[in-house]
């Protein structure tokens, strides 16, 4: 029986007698080129401000990645900036220091080969993720054919063919996926945005490349290369949940904010300066919340926690009701859940992460820190609620003697023979108010906290959430990058110096000066001191030769010239032995060009004490040394303190 003509079907699926009413226009390119055309396309819009998401591309080209994403990019050179770095971990860092720079509106693409190069930015993807930065990697992969299999750089995973190394990113990524057809970027790019742009969400991202499939061509949507404008909203609470909070806040008498990363990512610097100084109300800082206000502002108590002020503490310790706004509430925030002691204190949380705004069984305020703080405050001040005069004067109080201690600490007594606080002081007095200080881990960390007075919010940048050794100088380079316009003081000990230096050469060829200090006392002093406390006796934590006699690491400590290995590198080197030395080359710095390296020896086992906290360090329970018995019954002691709230 002969077909109906309205029954048969052509070859494209389109029934004879019927016409498309549209046709879909397509643009063939291969799938690596797709990428590459779609970041270019992607944009962002808070406030009205709208920007390009990605400011460029960096990556390092190999087996894996040259002939399809380094195709593309060479081919689209005009449509994005291309960045090489000397070490993928730190491309990584350098770009989130630039998102973070950018309060999380900006950020930067990484593409690496397959094996190495691939698994050389999970440590950056780690940290990334852990302080909620945007970053999208583009590990190159395996083939999806399989057809060589196996491949140079495979991992042969015994149980399945479809693994390899790049399944590492999944723990480490909030959104990981793999390409193995060139039609799933349709799918795979517009989560990976939706995710990248979600300031609740956000963290590193990571699509994998598999590179037989970057170079295969496809018919794309053309409609997939559009602009598209990601809206940045800023989420308020419901009014029900406003108004509990505002109850918890009147019945408070001695209130205390704590002042964490959200604060910067959503400009409400200003409106966190409103809020303390209308309503009388304290505010510590943690790592990423300093400088959200001024060192020097009447409410601002310091930082809080085993590395923070005692004014901060001390505060802490009797406060009834705990505002914490953008702040996990890590352990070095809380001092490992004791530095609330209060019988009754309770715990109100703004963030825009619901988990948390629910930590330590707070009221959780989920919505945007500017936002929420600006409606808190009008309904307060609407009821002429402000804490009492008695509790103003104490907070002024403290904060004078904290201020007088940091004159006390940072003071040089001998300068011939400058200790890490000094050097710290130093720096800061000879860096300008916009001028950024930028560090990440070792000892340094935990007396810039204390000591380095910013007044400007972007002035103070440390990566602690993770407290990556390696992040300082390629984060120094991500926040010039950022805004060339400020100065920025890298400060970065001895050891977190030798494991990530190379990026100088990266700061020299993209023409982007910094000022690197490097800290030298002799090795992992801050470990050292933390051993020693748990009863331990120095071991293993500083750079020594290998004494013949004893056959372990205590012989003379090792005279390394970090100097000179900067000069070989092609920055400006400098040496500064004592206090007049450094205050001139730090002043020379000022005038260079490109990058400054001073090197700076200090006091080997001189530090900062701590003020009215304590850190949850497990002691060994079983030793056959006294002191570790010791250290252990002190302990237990303090572990008493711990509190848990729900």
């Amino acid at each position: 029986m002969a077909e109906q003509a309205g029954d048969r079907t052509n070859h494209r699926g389109i029934q004879k007698g019927e016409r498309m009413a549209t046709r879909i226009e397509t643009a063939r390119m291969t799938m690596a080129q797709a990428v590459v055309k779609f970041l270019t396309q992607q944009y962002v819009e808070r406030d009205g401000v709208e920007q390009p998401f990605f400011a460029g591309v960096w990556g390092i080209f190999g087996h894996g990645n040259v002939a399809g994403i380094g195709q593309a990019l060479e081919e689209l050179k005009l449509e994005v900036a291309f960045h090489r770095p000397q070490n993928e971990q730190g491309m990584v860092h350098t770009a989130a220091a630039y998102a973070k720079m950018k309060n999380r509106m900006q950020t930067f693409a990484c593409t690496s080969s397959i094996g190495p190069g691939a698994t050389n930015m999970i440590t950056g993807a780690a940290m990334a993720t852990i302080n909620r930065l945007p970053v999208l990697l583009l590990p190159g992969d395996i083939f999806a054919s399989r057809r060589p299999d196996p491949v140079l750089q495979q991992l042969e995973y015994p149980l399945s063919l479809d693994v390899s190394v790049n399944d590492a990113f999944i723990p480490v990524s909030r959104f990981w996926d793999r390409i193995n057809r060139p039609e799933q970027l349709l799918a795979s790019l517009p989560e990976a945005m939706r995710v990248l742009t979600d300031q609740a969400e956000t963290g590193a991202v990571t699509v994998c490349l598999p590179q037989d499939v970057q170079a295969e061509g496809y018919d794309y949507p053309a409609h997939f290369f559009e602009k598209r404008v990601h809206y940045i909203s800023r989420i308020v609470p419901p009014a029900e949940d406003l108004q509990r909070a505002v109850e918890m806040i009147r019945n408070a008498e001695k209130p205390l904010i704590i002042a964490g990363g959200g604060v910067l990512y959503s400009e409400a610097t200003a409106a966190l300066s409103d809020f303390a100084d209308g309503l009388g109300v304290p505010v510590t800082e943690t790592q990423a919340g300093k400088g959200a206000l001024p060192w020097n502002h009447a409410w601002n108590a310091g930082a809080i926690g085993p590395n923070g002020s005692l004014a901060a503490n001390r505060l802490a310790l009797e406060a009834d009701l705990v505002i914490a706004v953008g702040t996990r509430l890590a352990d070095f925030t809380t001092a490992s859940h004791t530095q609330f002691q209060h019988p009754d204190v309770r715990f109100l949380s703004i963030n825009v992460s619901s988990r948390d705004a629910h930590k330590f069984g707070a009221l959780p305020l989920v919505g945007d820190a500017r936002a929420t703080l600006d409606s808190l405050r009008e309904t307060l001040a609407a009821g002429k609620f402000r804490t009492s005069a008695g509790y103003g004067d104490r907070v002024e109080t403290l904060k004078a003697e904290w201020d007088s201690t940091v004159d006390t600490i940072r003071a040089v007594e001998n300068p011939a023979d400058l200790t890490q606080a000094n050097v710290i002081g130093l720096v800061n007095a000879a860096s300008g108010p916009r001028d950024v200080v930028v560090c990440a881990a070792g000892g340094l960390p935990g007396d810039l906290l204390k000591l380095w007075r910013p007044v400007d919010p972007k002035a103070y940048h440390l990566e602690y959430g993770y407290s990556t050794m390696g992040y300082e100088i390629a984060g120094g380079l991500g926040v010039k990058m950022a805004d060339p316009s400020r100065e920025v003081y890298v400060m970065v000990g001895d050891g977190s110096y030798l494991m990530l230096h190379t990026e100088i050469v990266t700061s020299l060829e993209e023409g982007m000066k910094l000022t690197i200090v490097v800290v030298d006392n002799g090795g992992f002093q801050i470990i050292r001191k933390l051993q020693m406390s748990t009863g331990s006796p120095s071991f293993g934590n500083e750079l020594r030769y290998r004494n013949p006699e004893t056959g372990e690491l205590d012989g003379p400590y090792i005279p390394i010239d970090f100097a000179a290995n900067a000069a070989s590198l092609g920055a400006v080197a400098m040496r500064a032995t004592n206090e007049a030395e450094l205050r001139e080359a730090l002043e020379r710095a000022k005038s260079e060009t490109r990058t400054v390296v001073i090197h700076v020896p200090v006091q080997k086992h001189a530090s900062v004490p701590g003020f009215d906290s304590w850190w949850d360090v497990p002691v060994a329970e079983v030793s056959d040394v006294s002191a570790v018995r010791e250290a252990r019954a002190e302990y237990v002691e303090q572990e008493k303190r711990e509190r848990f709230f729900y």
